[in-house]
């Protein structure tokens, strides 16, 4: 029997994003994200495969990326969860970092994964290192998506890393403005502007 049509008689359906003036140049597309997140996820697999690690992506950005890492993994994996908020109105970040969501899994003893989205001024980063190496990890990596060109990775201490991007502000693939464009199934620059930034 064959497989029914779709209900648009195979046509492909408009995104409402299609003709959105605000979304800019393509920095990653949806093929090279699928791609480098299996690459990653074999590397990882490699790295840690007589020590299942536990996976902390940082919310909201990393939801996307760390759903496709994860299943990118072949080890027993776990995953946990939590938010920080360096942004203030602007795509600047404030230069404050408060966690909004902690983690409910203990970290005594494991070997931690660090997923983060983008590495943008650092200032994240070394706020979440601190404070989940005072929770006595075995060991602590980090693995980011994007990472600003203008930083030098072995300085900032990732491990892994996707994409080296330029200092445009981003969207797609979980990272947002005004929580719009996490749905995106790529990563493209934004165009003027933004009147509201969430943390990401």
């Amino acid at each position: 029997m064959p497989a029914p049509s779709p209900p648009t008689g195979g046509r492909t359906v408009p995104s409402p994003y299609d003709a959105d003036p605000r979304l800019g140049a393509l920095v990653v597309g949806r093929q090279e994200l699928e791609d480098r997140v299996v690459e990653l996820g074999r590397q990882i697999t490699l790295d840690y495969a007589d020590r299942p690690p536990l996976l902390v992506g940082v919310l909201k950005g990393a939801f996307v990326f760390m759903s496709d890492l994860s299943r990118s993994i072949n080890l027993p994996v776990e995953l946990d969860f939590m938010a920080v908020a360096s942004y203030g109105s602007t795509t600047r970040t404030s230069g404050v970092v408060r966690i909004v969501k902690d983690l409910e899994l203990d970290l005594t003893g494991r070997h931690v994964l660090l997923v983060e989205d983008i590495i943008d001024s650092g200032l994240t980063l070394s706020y979440l290192r601190r404070t989940l190496l005072a929770r006595d990890p075995a060991s602590l990596a980090v693995c980011s998506l994007l990472v600003r060109e203008h930083y030098e990775v072995a300085d900032l201490d990732v491990a892994y890393t996707g994409f080296r991007i330029p200092a445009d502000f981003v969207v797609g693939y979980g990272l947002d403005v005004g929580e719009r464009y996490r749905n995106l199934p790529f990563v493209c620059a934004l165009v003027g502007e933004p009147e509201v930034q969430q943390p990401s």
